[in-house]
C-alpha cells in the first residue's frame, strides 16, 4: 500500500484544524496499540475516529469485526483505498458522540472502544460510555498524556479528579504506551499516551450509582471549598447535617474532595441517600 501521505495527497485531503486530526503512520506503534487494546477474533471492535484508516486496519487483523466511526466524509476516497481488503470492517461515516449506545449494542452485541481522539471529545465521550455503554467491554483510547494522568490518578494529587473517579465506578485505568509528537502526522503540540480501561462488573459497589455520581460532581464542584461546603451547596443541606454525613463517613471534617478515594466517595454516596430521600 503507498504511504498515507501520499494516498492523501492523491485524493486532495487537506487536514482540518477544528477536528483534531492527528494521523498514526508508524506501522510497528499501530501493531502495539491493537496488540494493547487485548482483542481477538472473538471480539467486536467500535472504532472512533477512524481517520485514514491506519489504525482501522491493524484492528481488522486482530478483531472478528471493526465498525469504524469517522465524521469527516472527505476521507471516504481515502478510506476506500487503505482499508482495500478488510472484509470484516465497516466505516460509518456518523458522529459518535450522536449514537444511541442503546440501540447500538442491541445491533453489534458486547464490544469493545478503541480511539484515537481529539482531547477537546475525549472526555464527554469517555463519560459516555463510563455511564451509558451498554455491553462495553472496555475501551483502549490514545489521547494527550496530560488527559491520561487524569484518568489513572491517585487521590490527592493534583491530577485526580471527576473523571478519575467516575472510571473507577466501572473498572479500573492504565497506561499502556506513551507516544511522543513526533509520531503523529502532521504533529501535534503535546506528548500522547494509550490508556486500557477494563470494565469490571461491580468495580465499585455502591447503592446507586447515580447517587455516586452526584457524590464525585459535588466533591469536585469547587477544588478550594472543603467538602462540607461543597455538600451543603450541591445537596441543599444544613451545615449540621453536612458535617454529621462527613462524620459517619470517617471524613474529617475540614477535607477537600480530592482527598478522598473513589471507596471513600463511595460510602459517602451510600450514607448521602438517607440525607436527599
Amino acid at each position: 500500500m503507498e504511504k498515507i501521505r501520499d494516498v492523501l495527497k492523491k485524493h486532495g485531503f487537506t487536514f482540518k484544524k477544528s477536528l483534531g486530526q492527528n494521523f498514526i503512520t508508524d506501522e510497528n506503534l499501530l501493531e502495539s496499540i491493537a496488540e494493547a487494546a487485548g482483542i481477538s477474533k472473538e471480539d467486536t471492535v467500535v472504532e472512533i475516529g477512524c481517520g485514514a484508516g491506519t489504525l482501522t486496519r491493524a484492528l481488522s487483523k486482530k478483531a472478528g469485526r471493526v465498525v469504524a466511526y469517522e465524521v469527516d466524509r472527505d476521507l471516504q476516497p481515502v478510506l476506500a483505498e487503505t482499508l482495500a481488503g478488510c472484509e470484516n470492517t465497516e466505516v460509518v461515516f456518523r458522529d459518535f458522540s450522536k449514537e444511541n449506545l442503546s440501540a447500538l449494542h442491541e445491533e453489534i452485541g458486547e464490544y469493545t472502544v478503541v480511539a484515537n481522539l481529539p482531547y477537546y471529545v475525549t472526555t464527554p465521550i469517555v463519560t459516555r460510555l463510563l455511564e451509558e455503554g451498554i455491553g462495553v467491554k472496555g475501551v483502549c483510547v490514545m489521547v494527550q498524556q496530560e488527559v491520561a494522568e487524569r484518568f489513572c490518578a491517585k487521590e490527592n494529587t493534583p491530577e485526580y479528579g471527576a473523571i478519575t473517579a467516575a472510571i473507577a465506578l466501572r473498572g479500573t485505568a492504565k497506561i499502556v504506551k506513551r507516544v511522543g509528537r513526533n509520531m503523529f502526522f502532521p504533529a501535534p503540540n503535546v506528548d500522547s499516551a494509550v490508556v486500557k480501561i477494563d470494565f469490571i462488573e461491580n468495580a465499585l459497589p455502591v447503592k446507586n450509582k447515580e447517587m455516586y455520581r452526584k457524590t464525585v460532581r459535588c466533591a469536585f464542584l469547587n477544588r478550594r471549598k472543603t467538602l462540607e461546603n461543597n455538600l451543603m451547596k450541591s445537596f441543599s443541606l444544613p451545615r449540621e447535617t453536612a458535617a454529621d454525613v462527613l462524620k459517619k463517613a470517617g471524613v474529617e471534617e475540614k477535607a477537600r474532595g480530592e482527598t478522598l478515594s473513589p471507596q471513600r466517595l463511595a460510602a459517602l454516596s451510600d450514607i448521602l441517600i438517607d440525607y436527599t430521600k
